[in-house]
């Protein structure tokens, strides 16, 4: 952006009432009478605090018969305003804020009783818990319609992967640099017969070209002190026609965040990703960014699925 048009953001963001607004609609979807009723303000006022934001297009509404929905539009943020936002949210211990934050249970509960709960996430089910429906139950249904034949799993932590696809693999092997991390992971898929747990380096697999149907990178390359050898070695070991799985943090610019975890590097831009693949030797044939976490430094993992020609 230019001067005047960063002035005019920070001008937008200057207001309180606007930081509270967002803060809130940063976590939740939410109508003009339940912001009312959290922060306590009367609802022409947030009304116009909204359309002023909306100008700025910094919300976004939707419609659910007579109700409109308003949600924080974090999309239309490039990295100088999402750090400028992160600051504001973050960096303030503010009363008010809490409070608001305290007050949105209630708020969400009436909404729940006074509607059909379907009706009250429509268009934003995945984000919202009901009972028994969740990821790990949606996973473990699905899963039995694949087959993976045999697979590899690289940098397979403690196995948590490997327990949801090993039932539905004739053979699964999971490689590991870290002894300990290798001990757990055995302790932990031990029973599953079809399961062989090794300790191992990624950029130099010990495996024969052309020994699994299926090599997944889950991970993998945040450790990898070779990033583009790791995938040519994942590649190698693929039989023709074997597909990789590869997830990777998209690269970003917190390292005090992530150097607990021992992160070799900060992640890979999609176009880096998509290189060390096609070098390789291997098609592409999807990738894209699969999720931003809503919680702060919002970081994104960019997955890839490729095939080895035949």
């Amino acid at each position: 952006m230019d001067l005047e048009a960063w002035s005019a953001r920070l001008k937008t963001l200057a207001d309180p009432t606007r930081v509270r607004l967002l803060a809130l609609l940063e976590v939740e979807e939410l109508t003009v009478a339940e912001l009312s009723s959290i922060t306590r303000l009367a609802q022409p006022r947030v009304s116009t605090h909204l359309a002023r934001l909306k100008d700025a297009n910094l919300v976004r509404d939707r419609r659910a018969g007579v109700s409109a929905y308003y949600r924080f539009d974090d999309a239309a943020l490039d990295p100088a305003q999402r750090a400028l936002w992160q600051a504001l949210s973050t960096g303030s211990d503010d009363p008010l804020l809490r409070q608001d934050a305290e007050r949105v249970p209630g708020v969400l509960a009436m909404r729940a009783a006074d509607q059909n709960w379907a009706d009250t996430v429509a268009g934003d089910m995945e984000r919202h818990y009901s009972p028994g429906r969740t990821w790990e139950a949606l996973a473990r249904s699905a899963l039995p319609l694949l087959e993976t034949g045999d697979v590899l799993d690289i940098a397979s932590g403690d196995g948590v992967l490997a327990e949801l696809l090993a039932p539905h693999a004739h053979r699964y092997i999971c490689l590991d640099a870290s002894r300990r991390v290798v001990a757990a992971s055995t302790e932990r898929l031990k029973r599953f017969a079809n399961v062989d747990v090794r300790e191992g380096d990624m950029h130099a697999l010990p495996f024969e070209d052309a020994s699994f149907d299926l090599v997944v990178l889950m991970h993998a390359l945040t450790y990898a002190s070779k990033p583009a050898q790791a995938v040519t070695e994942a590649a190698r070991v693929l039989r023709p026609g074997g597909r990789l799985l590869l997830s990777s943090l998209d690269r970003h610019g917190h390292e005090a965040v992530v150097q607990a975890y021992g992160h070799a590097n900060l992640g890979f831009p999609d176009k880096e990703l998509r290189r060390f693949v096609t070098k390789a030797g291997l098609e592409i044939h999807s990738a894209e960014t699969v999720t931003r976490e809503k919680r702060p430094p919002h970081f994104q993992v960019i997955s890839i699925i490729a095939r080895k020609p035949e």
